[in-house]
């Protein structure tokens, strides 16, 4: 018996897949190996054979074309669903030009208000400026 002051105790364990593969298999062999030992002659065994994998085929195939429509199915899902993000994409961009011209008229307006408020107030300065001189001359030409 193991002491538990020795160390830790490691199991391991593997994982080998789901075991259908195998199940099916061995089923198979099995069902074969049955019809081969059943009181029938080889004629009726032959028959029964190509009958049941006649089966086992046409079942395959329709499980192989269910799974290919749920494949395309779902493709194109993610396709309609890729396709309206994208137009989202393009429409949020579409708008946000919009609003960035918008903003640039709005501004380039603002300046040339701005420029226009300024050239009057240099304006206004000199002619405040050159009155102002005028006025000057005027009382210094009175007291002369």
């Amino acid at each position: 018996m193991r002491n538990r002051d020795e160390g830790p105790y490691y199991v391991i364990e593997r994982e080998s897949g789901s075991g259908v593969g195998p199940f099916i298999m061995g089923a198979l062999l099995g069902a074969g190996v049955a019809l081969l030992f059943a009181p029938r002659s080889g004629e009726e065994t032959q028959q029964d054979l190509k009958e049941r994998a006649g089966r086992i085929r046409d079942a395959a195939e329709e499980r192989i074309r269910e799974a290919q429509d749920q494949i395309e199915d779902r493709l194109e899902q993610a396709r309609a669903e890729l396709m309206d993000r994208v137009e989202a994409v393009r429409e949020a961009v579409d708008s946000g030009r919009h609003a960035a011209g918008e903003a640039r008229d709005e501004l380039e307006e603002k300046i040339q208000r701005s420029k226009a408020a300024y050239r009057a107030g240099v304006d206004a300065a000199k002619t405040a400026a050159s009155e102002e001189g005028k006025g000057s001359k005027d009382a210094k030409s009175e007291e002369d």
